[in-house]
């Protein structure tokens, strides 16, 4: 992974989590990975790491069981949530490029639906 300048790594760590667990790469109750691993898998400090853990346990997207680790949420709800938020983001983010070119709603519309018939 690499880190920009533009976020605290802790965030961009909480980002990587998130990702992992809309991917359904994690998994509801699933355990994830210790603070170690990801702090030696990321080359960043285990500090950082654990701030990153303690607010996604503050956002129930993680919670801890008392000498077993960290786990995802239980609740799919949340899992959902998460989705729905990053694809938001990534809407409003594509929203502004577009309209930064000067493409209208129809145009961007059309690029959509090629863009989809392509990757299917």
């Amino acid at each position: 992974m690499k880190f920009n300048d533009f976020q605290p790594i802790y965030v961009q760590i909480m980002d990587y989590i998130k990702y992992q667990i809309i991917r359904g790469e994690l998994k509801i109750d699933e355990k994830v990975p210790s603070v170690r691993e990801i702090a030696s898998t990321l080359k960043v400090n285990p500090n950082t790491v654990q701030r990153s853990y303690s607010e996604l346990e503050r956002e129930n997207v993680i919670y801890a069981k008392r000498g077993l680790g960290n786990f995802v949420t239980s609740d799919p709800d949340i899992v959902n949530n998460l989705k729905e938020e990053k694809a938001k983001e990534i809407l409003s983010n594509f929203l502004n490029e577009i309209q930064k070119l000067g493409l209208t709603k129809y145009e961007s519309i059309k690029l959509i639906e090629e863009g989809w018939k392509e990757n299917e």
